[in-house]
C-alpha cells in the first residue's frame, strides 16, 4: 500500500475546504477565525481511503495571499495537488501564483477541478475550461486532466475520486522509506498529559517508536514516545504518511515551524546556501545583487540576502548560480526545493534547487566557483560514486570496481569515499585485497530486514539462542561473501543492532525462554540422564510426555550451550559432570598404566562394554586418548 499526499490549491473562496469536506466528510478549518470569516488561515489535514485501497492524507493550504507561506509549508510530501477553480470565476491571481509555486517545487502531478459547476450553464462552463486550457499551456500543468464538480451537490465527485484513485495507482511512485527519515515540522502543540506534539509530512525513511531522533537547527536530541497516522496509534511510520509524533525531552516553545526531525548528527545547521535560482517569466521584477527576499523551503521561511554569483541580475525567464546568506539557521540537504519572494511587496519571484547546503562564503564571478556549481548541478563524481554504492545493496561495491565503473582514479575514488563516510553517507570496510563500500540506506534496510527476521525467530522459535548466522546469510545476505557479510555482522554486533552467542545471532535484549515447559523437559531429561549414570540412555528413546519434538530439541541444545550435558555419540548424551569423572579417572589410570582397554573403563564405571566403547570414543574427541592400533586399546594423547 502507498502512501499518498494531496494538497489544495488555489484562489481564496474558489471552495477547497468545501471540497475536502466533500471528499472525506471532514472540516479542515481548525479555527474559530477561520471558521468565521470563511477561509483557511492556516493548513488543515485530513485523509480518505482511495477506492483502490491506499489510504491519501491531505492537506487543506490557504488561498489568501496573505497566508501564501502557510500554502508553501504544505506542499512540502505533496504527490498530487488539486488545482481548485471556481466554474463562476475562473484562474485569479492567487491562482496563478499557486501554480508557478507548485511548479518551482517540483509537484508534477496535478488535476484541474473546476468547482461550483452547479452555479453556471453549460456554455459559460465550456468558456472557463476553453480559458483554463490556454492559460496552463506551457507550464507543468498542460496535460492535467479537467474534471468537474460541484462540492455543494456532489456533482462529479465520483469521477473525481476515480482520476484520483487511478493517478495515484498508475504515475506516483512510492517514497524511499529506507533513506534517512526527515521530517519537516509544520505545526508545535502540547497536550495536557502528553507534552509536546509536532506534526508534518515525513518526506523520507522511516520513524518507529522510541527512536532517538534530533530535532534541527535546535540540537536537542528528542526521543518518540508515541506516533499516530491519520489519529491512529502505530509503532513505525513511513515516507508519504501525514504523522503527528509525541517527543520527550523538548518543550513545545523550543520549536516552530520550519524545524525538521532527522537522525543525529545526519545533518548540519547552515546559514548559507549555493543554489540554482530561476526568475519566473511571469515576474515583473528583476533580481539584482544583495536584494532582500524571503526564502521557504520546506516548511521553513527565511530572511535572506541574494548575492549574484554569475551575474549582475536575473531577469524573468533567466536563472543563475545564487548564494542565499540566511539571517537565521536551518537544516536542509542538497537536492531541496525552495521558492523565493521580494520582501516588500511580497511577490514570488522564482525558486530553484539547492546545489549545496554548507557551503562556505564565495565571492562573485569566480570562474572556479561557477564551474564548481555547475558540476555540483549535473552530479558530483561523490554522488556517482554514491549512485553505484546504493546498486550494489546486496553485493557491496569494492573500489576496483568503482574504478572501473567511473573511470575515477584511486586517489579521486578515496577522496570521495572519505567524504562520503565522514556525511554518514556511505560505510567502509577494508579487507585484505580492497575496500568494500556499502551505502547507509542499504545498512538500514538490512539492520530492518534483520531485526524483523529475528524478532519473528524469536516468536517461533523461543527455546533457541537465536538464528545461526549460516542460515542468516543464505536467506537474506545469499549475494555476499562470507567474509564480507563477517565484517558486517561485527559491525552490528558493535552498533548494538544484534547480539552474537558463539553461532546464534539474535536481538539484543533477547533471551531464551525458560518457562514452565523448560523447567519439564530439562527436568525430564537430565533425571533420564542421571538415572541411566554410565549406561547412557539414546535421546531418540526418551518419552517427551507430550512435549512436541522440535521443541525437546531446541531445550536439549540449550542444555548443552550451557554445559550441563555433553553428547557422547550421535544420539547419546549424558551430564557433564559425569564426562568429567571420566575423564578424571581416564587420565590418572594413564599415568599409572600407559595403555587402557575398553574391558578396564567397562570395569572401571560398572556398566557393559557397549557403553565402554563410546565413552572412550569422546575421550578421544576432547584429546585425552587416542588409538595404539588396536580397536580396544588407547594410550595418553601427546
Amino acid at each position: 500500500m502507498k502512501n499518498i499526499i494531496i494538497g489544495t490549491a488555489g484562489h481564496i473562496d474558489h471552495g477547497k475546504t468545501t471540497l475536502i469536506k466533500a471528499l472525506t466528510g471532514r472540516n479542515t478549518d481548525r479555527w474559530e477565525e477561520e471558521q468565521r470569516r470563511g477561509i483557511t488561515i492556516d493548513l488543515g489535514f485530513t485523509y480518505f481511503d482511495l477506492p483502490g485501497g491506499d489510504r491519501a492524507g491531505i492537506i487543506d493550504v490557504p488561498g489568501h495571499e496573505k497566508f501564501i507561506n502557510n500554502m508553501v509549508a504544505g506542499v512540502v510530501g505533496m504527490d498530487l495537488v488539486l488545482l481548485v477553480i471556481a466554474a463562476d470565476e475562473g484562474i485569479m491571481p492567487q491562482t496563478r501564483e499557486h501554480m508557478d509555486i507548485l511548479g518551482l517545487l517540483g509537484i508534477e502531478k496535478s488535476i484541474i477541478v473546476l468547482n461550483k459547476c452547479d452555479l453556471v450553464d453549460e456554455e459559460w462552463l465550456e468558456l472557463v475550461e476553453e480559458e483554463v486550457r490556454e492559460e496552463l499551456e506551457g507550464t507543468f500543468l498542460e496535460q492535467a486532466p479537467v474534471v468537474k464538480v460541484s462540492a455543494a451537490t456532489g456533482e462529479g465527485l465520483d469521477q473525481l475520486i476515480d482520476v484520483i484513485g487511478k493517478m495515484t495507482s498508475d504515475e506516483v511512485a512510492a517514497k524511499d522509506v529506507h533513506t534517512i527519515p526527515r521530517l519537516p515540522v509544520d505545526r508545535v502543540f502540547s497536550l495536557s498529559g502528553f507534552g509536546t506534539i509536532i506534526t508534518g509530512t515525513l518526506v523520507s525513511g522511516t520513524i518507529a517508536k522510541e527512536d532517538t531522533l534530533e530535532l534541527y537547527p535546535v540540537g536537542r536530541e528528542c526521543k518518540i514516545r508515541s506516533i499516530q497516522v491519520h489519529g491512529q496509534d502505530q509503532q513505525k511510520c513511513y515516507a508519504g504518511q501525514r504523522v503527528a509524533i509525541n517527543l520527550s525531552n523538548i518543550k513545545k516553545k523550543e520549536i516552530s515551524r520550519g524545524c525538521v526531525l532527522a537522525p543525529p548528527n545526519s545533518m548540519k545547521n547552515t546559514d548559507l546556501l549555493d543554489v540554482k535560482l530561476n526568475v519566473l517569466e511571469s515576474s515583473m521584477r528583476i533580481l539584482t545583487n544583495h536584494t532582500r527576499l524571503h526564502l521557504f523551503t520546506g516548511t521553513s521561511e527565511i530572511l535572506c540576502r541574494a548575492v549574484l554569483l554569475d551575474k549582475e541580475e536575473i531577469g524573468p525567464g533567466e536563472s543563475g548560480f545564487v548564494q542565499l546568506r540566511l539571517e537565521e539557521e536551518i537544516a536542509v540537504r542538497r537536492g531541496d526545493k525552495f521558492v523565493v519572494r521580494f520582501y516588500s511587496p511580497m511577490e514570488t519571484i522564482g525558486g530553484g534547487v539547492i546545489l549545496e547546503p554548507n557551503p562556505r562564503i564565495k565571492k562573485r564571478f569566480q570562474q572556479d566557483v561557477i564551474e564548481e556549481l555547475r558540476q555540483k548541478e549535473s552530479g558530483s563524481s561523490a554522488d556517482i560514486i554514491e549512485m553505484h554504492a546504493k546498486q550494489y545493496a546486496d553485493t557491496l561495491i569494492t573500489t576496483a570496481e568503482l574504478a572501473k565503473l567511473t573511470a575515477l582514479s584511486a586517489q579521486e575514488i578515496s577522496e570521495d569515499i572519505e567524504e562520503l563516510e565522514e556525511k554518514g553517507i556511505v560505510r567502509v570496510f577494508p579487507m585484505r585485497k580492497d575496500t568494500y563500500i556499502w551505502h547507509a540506506d542499504s545498512e538500514r534496510a538490512a539492520k530492518e530486514t534483520l531485526t524483523e527476521a529475528l524478532m519473528a525467530y524469536e516468536a517461533k522459535y523461543p527455546y533457541r539462542y537465536g538464528m545461526k548466522k549460516a542460515e542468516i546469510q543464505m536467506t537474506y545476505f545469499q549475494k555476499m561473501k562470507p567474509n564480507v557479510f563477517d565484517r558486517i555482522v561485527d559491525r552490528l554486533v558493535e552498533a548494538g543492532t544484534v547480539k552474537r552467542v558463539d553461532e546464534f545471532l539474535c536481538t539484543p535484549l533477547y533471551e531464551v525462554r525458560k518457562d514452565a515447559v523448560y523447567e519439564k523437559v530439562s527436568g525430564l531429561l537430565l533425571g533420564r540422564f542421571a538415572d541411566a549414570r554410565y549406561d547412557f540412555v539414546r535421546y531418540s528413546e526418551i518419552d517427551g510426555k507430550g512435549t512436541e519434538q522440535g521443541i525437546m530439541d531446541d531445550i536439549l541444545n540449550i542444555l548443552l550451550q550451557e554445559c550441563r550435558v555433553v553428547k557422547v555419540t550421535d544420539d547419546m548424551y549424558t551430564l557433564a559432570e559425569y564426562m568429567q569423572e571420566a575423564k578424571e579417572k581416564i587420565e590418572a589410570k594413564l599415568k599409572e598404566d600407559p595403555v587402557i582397554t575398553i574391558a578396564q573403563v567397562r570395569d572401571m564405571f560398572g556398566t557393559s562394554r557397549k557403553s565402554a566403547k563410546p565413552i572412550l570414543e569422546y575421550m578421544d574427541s576432547i584429546k585425552v586418548t587416542k588409538k595404539t592400533g588396536a580397536e580396544s586399546e588407547r594410550v595418553i594423547y601427546s
